[in-house]
């Protein structure tokens, strides 16, 4: 059945990952033509950079935005990722975003055993093609860098739901850690940008509660109308709910994929 995940395993899988990562030799992007490499080079970068969250996952929805309307065979993919790690630092006004920040983590995570670029006519050269990358990506979206993130939706549903199911079942698992884990984790997926970000963070919530097996009371999941989301998304189906949670979970997969690699 379409419904039936192994969402246990996907918990063990985000729990041990930062042990796993630690054992893991550092990727080589230049050398893997997979599908997700991309996206985990803007969020090796955006850790670098100390990037707050809104910020990297804007980035990554910059991103995936651009490469949605052009060939991505027609442009230097790190380069947009560079520059859209650079236009996100401006659109959410994070401070820590400095432009020769982003020239020397973009550089040294792409070239791993090189120091960080000096004054000199390569690094020159990076920073004005990024600055180009940034007008070229701003034209390509049509000037409309009004991005709506799904964390403020997530926010206020957790709240909702910390209401509904009580404060001692709430805090009894890690549900608001996994959700927002798994909506961080979804940015990678050019796929989040198919579902509304009311949706989106209505299936990460979802798939964190079907994770520790939180029922919410009064409701019915046998039944579509007796859904525990209804009242908050009203054009929420179950269809979208298991594509995205499905989603999600390939996001995990791609990246122990490209971790093995």
């Amino acid at each position: 059945m379409k419904n039936v995940l192994d969402v246990m395993s996907l918990q063990q899988h985000v729990e041990s990952s930062k042990a796993q990562a630690q054992a893991l030799k550092p990727i080589d992007y230049r050398k893997l033509n997979m599908p997700g490499i991309v996206p985990l080079y803007i969020f090796e970068c955006a850790t670098k950079l100390k990037m707050k969250p809104l910020t990297a996952a804007c980035a990554a929805i910059v991103y995936h935005r651009f490469f949605k309307e052009v060939k991505p065979t027609d442009y230097d993919e790190f380069l947009i990722a560079a520059s859209s790690l650079y236009l996100a630092g401006k659109i959410k006004d994070d401070d820590c975003v400095k432009i020769r920040d982003v020239i020397n983590v973009a550089y040294c995570t792409l070239n791993r055993d090189s120091a960080p670029l000096d004054l000199n006519d390569e690094y020159w050269s990076m920073r004005d093609a990024i600055v180009q990358a940034e007008l070229l990506i701003t034209r390509t979206l049509g000037f409309d860098l009004n991005i709506d993130l799904a964390h403020k939706y997530l926010l206020y549903y957790m709240k909702t739901l910390q209401d509904w199911v009580g404060a001692e079942v709430w805090n009894s698992v890690p549900i608001a850690k996994a959700a927002a884990s798994y909506l961080q984790d979804f940015h990678h997926s050019p796929n989040i940008l198919k579902y509304k970000p009311t949706h989106v963070a209505i299936g990460c919530l979802s798939l964190a509660m079907q994770t520790y097996g939180i029922q919410v009371p009064l409701t019915d999941e046998a039944e579509e109308g007796s859904m525990w989301y209804k009242p908050l998304v009203k054009d929420f189906t179950r269809e979208q709910q298991w594509e995205i949670i499905e989603n999600v979970i390939e996001v995990y997969k791609n990246e122990a994929l490209l971790k093995a690699a």
